[in-house]
């Protein structure tokens, strides 16, 4: 091809040579004018990814590049997945340049949740980790909620600038954009990003006109290595993800117990204690109660079939438990998240708590989301 083309769905430089790397198009599919690649096309229609190798170097160079000239900044955070997702350092790659923080996922949580006192949670949690955005906007890009509100702050205050959407792999920025070209433009937009429920679809900068002669651009997702997400299969990956609103599951704990979520995690309560604790983590994954004396014998036995996700095959793939040791006071309600899964939420006597996930995974206590 003598001249650069590049895919629509996830900015990849179209290419004919080489099956194995991104943005590979066939020839017969190029010359009909199509500039969807394979890897697209095959995300879109069969639900099928395939794997792509990319240098995590030209993520960070294309994030710097945000900070080199004049824009504004939408920060995609994941809610379910808070911590896994938001960039801390986000200062360092935009520069002086003005950021709002869109919290996608809000379907999820329950009806009895107020919008307000999660805005208000989270500004103070983000300001805890350094990161003082203009506005926070809570949305749901599947859904279609929340999404007027955040075109219409834009339209007002971006100024004559582009609109550059950064966020962390898989927390819907594509789904976002998509969603705001709908609504800005109708059904007459023919552009459309790929989306899909793996981590890493978009490749490259996908640059879409906005408003005012200026552009919305889609950047690939940053990859954290500490999610869940990142280190399960495609059948484990489609269990964890939650895709309608969460339903709390609640456990009165009466000392000595623990809680399996699957075989992903297990969560111990040490000491001869009255506590609950309210799990937070999508309806398919089952959760197991037992005897903490018995939990060793029964994740050996039953690991793949009565706790699962992950299938036994998938199980042989996750680095092996790490045991993660907590003190609960007993003065406020926490949540332990695990970083991609999902969070508990933890009130009663005080006690001791163990959590035990594959070794990498992130697990903190945090001021209680709910």
């Amino acid at each position: 091809m003598s001249e650069m083309l590049y895919c629509e769905g996830c900015g990849a430089i179209l290419q004919t040579t080489d099956q194995t790397k991104a943005g590979f198009i066939p020839s017969s599919a190029l010359e009909t004018g199509n500039r969807i690649c394979q890897r697209c096309f095959r995300i879109k229609h069969y639900n099928e990814v395939i794997p792509i190798q990319m240098d995590e170097d030209e993520f960070l160079e294309i994030l710097h590049s945000i900070g080199q000239t004049d824009n504004f900044v939408v920060q995609i955070v994941d809610l379910f997945d808070i911590d896994g997702t938001l960039i801390s350092g986000l200062p360092r790659f935009i520069g002086h340049n003005p950021f709002i923080l869109v919290a996608n996922k809000i379907d999820l949580f329950p009806k009895s949740v107020k919008y307000e006192k999660i805005k208000h949670w989270l500004r103070k949690y983000v300001n805890e980790h350094g990161l003082f955005p203009e506005e926070i906007f809570l949305i749901s890009a599947e859904k279609n909620i929340g999404l007027k509100e955040v075109i219409h702050y834009l339209e007002k205050e971006k100024g004559n600038r582009d609109v550059f959407v950064v966020g962390a792999t898989n927390v819907g920025k594509s789904s976002f954009i998509n969603q705001v070209i709908q609504i800005l433009k109708g059904k007459q937009s023919h552009i459309e990003l790929t989306t899909s429920r793996y981590p890493g679809t978009t490749l490259n900068v996908v640059r879409i006109p906005f408003i005012d002669g200026k552009d919305i651009i889609d950047t690939p997702g940053i990859v954290n290595h500490k999610r869940f997400s990142e280190w399960v299969g495609p059948k484990t990956l489609k269990a964890i993800l939650p895709n309608k609103t969460v339903k709390p599951k609640v456990y009165q704990l009466a000392g000595e117990q623990t809680l399996f979520w699957g075989g992903l995690a297990r969560i111990d309560q040490v000491g001869k204690t009255r506590n609950n604790f309210v799990c937070y983590l999508a309806n398919g994954i089952s959760i197991h109660r037992t005897k903490r004396e018995n939990a060793d014998e029964i994740y050996q036995k039953h690991l793949g079939e009565l706790l699962k996700p992950p299938t036994i095959e998938e199980a042989k793939q996750l680095p092996p438990f790490a045991k993660h040791d907590f003190r609960f006071t007993g003065r406020n309600k926490v949540d332990i998240v695990i970083s991609g899964l999902g969070w508990v939420a933890v009130d009663g006597e005080p006690t001791n708590i163990e959590v035990y996930v594959p070794k990498g995974i992130s697990v903190h206590l945090r001021d209680a989301l709910i």
